[in-house]
């Protein structure tokens, strides 16, 4: 069954993206004459970048940030009140991503302009008053993914400084398996469906939306590498306690490898989108984490599941558990009455691992 947006979409009443672009601009803020904000570019990518002004001790901390929306939707503006409060509440240099969003700047253009991003900011910290052995690269959602992926493929790298920590806010990190306890319990839970998450795969690589309850049934998946990644993307995987309400299992003869569905979608199983099927090697390289995944979030088992494959390669982790948050609440921190509480409880533990470093 579609989303009732889906349909409406298809119907040329409206769409989707249109409209999320539209409620995600951001409103205009007040201007902060502690923090010195400029809007650059690195290597040709749009940033933003956040300084105090106050005169520090030594060099500052440096957070990376890059947001969330799907790759399709969101931006800068979305976040200004979360990253203005990290940059003074932490005492950091950060640094936002505006990278171009798709179906209209094809995948993967906007993890690439992350990473360009990144790279440039580490080589020239210096310049903007950041120690360099003390960045922090960090993101929600999909943005979570660019730094997910971002940090596994600097760990690799000889010619940078090694990354201080990641943070990861409800981060989305595998296209193979939909029918994990998170995928079941939340499958209906504002804003981001369970069908939510296949269409905008699906626009995000540009591809049909009509193959959409093929993906939801794990169709696109090979059954050999379905075998393989059952080792880190699995159910047996997730701890009890988040198994307790309304799970139920994908019934087997669900399942029935699909070809053409594959060949449709097998980017969604390549590490640059589903960064949770790394070799351990890598994860092996990777800095300090702090996870942070809510209770009523489709994709919360992702984060479970990432935290245990880091843990299991002597990775350290600190897990912050939202009860009663739902997924895409951060950037509404900041509007009053407008504002989650668990928006609230997110900036301040995010604020609070980040002071710790």
């Amino acid at each position: 069954m579609e989303p009732e947006g889906v349909v409406l979409e298809t119907l040329g009443l409206y769409t989707i993206v249109g409209l999320l672009r539209m409620a995600t601009m951001g409103l205009p803020t007040l201007w902060d004459f502690s923090l010195r904000i400029q809007n650059l570019k690195f290597d040709g990518v749009k940033v933003r970048v956040y300084q105090p002004k106050i005169q520090a001790a030594q060099k500052r901390k440096g957070l990376l940030y890059f947001h969330g929306g799907a790759g399709t939707y969101g931006c800068v503006g979305s976040y200004e009140r979360v990253l203005r409060h990290f940059a003074k509440e932490t005492d950091s240099v950060v640094m936002a991503v505006g990278y171009n969003l798709g179906p209209e700047n094809p995948y993967p253009n906007q993890y690439t302009e992350c990473y360009k991003a990144t790279v440039h900011f580490m080589k020239n910290a210096e310049d903007f008053g950041v120690d360099p052995s003390r960045i922090i690269i960090s993101g929600d959602s999909c943005g979570a993914n660019f730094a997910t992926r971002i940090c596994q493929l600097l760990a690799e790298r000889t010619d940078l400084p090694k990354v201080h920590a990641q943070v990861l806010i409800y981060p989305a990190l595998q296209g193979v398996d939909f029918y994990l306890p998170s995928y079941q319990q939340n499958k209906r839970v504002p804003i981001m469906w369970r069908e939510f998450v296949a269409y905008f795969a699906c626009l995000y690589l540009r591809k049909s939306t009509s193959i959409i309850p093929d993906v939801l049934e794990s169709c696109h998946v090979p059954e050999d590498l379905k075998r393989k990644y059952s080792k880190w993307v699995s159910a047996d995987l997730i701890p009890d306690e988040f198994k307790t309400r309304s799970y139920k299992p994908q019934d087997p003869a669900l399942y029935k490898f699909k070809p053409q569905v594959y060949e449709q979608m097998k980017e969604v199983l390549e590490e640059t989108f589903s960064p949770m099927l790394v070799e351990d090697a890598v994860i092996r390289k990777l800095p300090q984490t702090y996870m942070l995944i809510c209770e009523f979030d489709v994709v919360r088992d992702d984060g479970l599941l990432y935290k245990k494959r880091l843990e299991d390669n002597g990775v350290p982790v600190t897990l912050c558990h939202i009860k009663g948050g739902i997924h895409g609440v951060l950037s509404l921190f900041g509007y009053g009455i407008f504002s989650f509480p668990s928006a609230e409880l997110i900036v301040r533990d995010v604020t609070k691992f980040i002071k710790s470093l």
